[in-house]
């Protein structure tokens, strides 16, 4: 099954087989893995949800980064992914990695879904 590849795409997938509130339920609990001290509400839009991770993803690159990595390992973001981005302007970095991070952990939600 191929992974969304926008934004859009991955909510629509997510609310049409209601598994949204997983993504952020999942997200949650490696947020916590990470000691990143950010937690969304199940409720959270999911326009908001990629403002905020966004933000705290920009912070973290800017001001913590042995923290991101710590997040990028505890989420499992692929390692190829991350090395195709351009990391010349870290906003736009922030942007694709928030990006990744989401189409991960919807990965692992689809995954528990269809086969627990």
């Amino acid at each position: 099954m191929p992974l969304p590849s926008n934004f859009e795409d991955l909510v629509s997938e997510a609310n049409s087989l209601n598994l949204y509130q997983k993504v952020i339920l999942q997200l949650n609990k490696d947020l916590v893995y990470a000691n990143i001290d950010l937690e969304f509400d199940e409720e959270t839009l999911p326009t908001s949800l990629k403002l905020v991770l966004h933000e705290m993803l920009f912070q973290l690159i800017q001001n913590k980064f042995s923290d991101y990595l710590n997040l990028l390992y505890i989420v499992d973001v692929s390692e190829v992914k991350i090395k195709a981005l351009d990391g010349n302007d870290t906003l736009k970095l922030s942007d694709d990695v928030t990006f990744l991070i989401l189409q991960r952990e919807w990965q692992k939600v689809l995954y528990k879904a269809k086969y627990s």
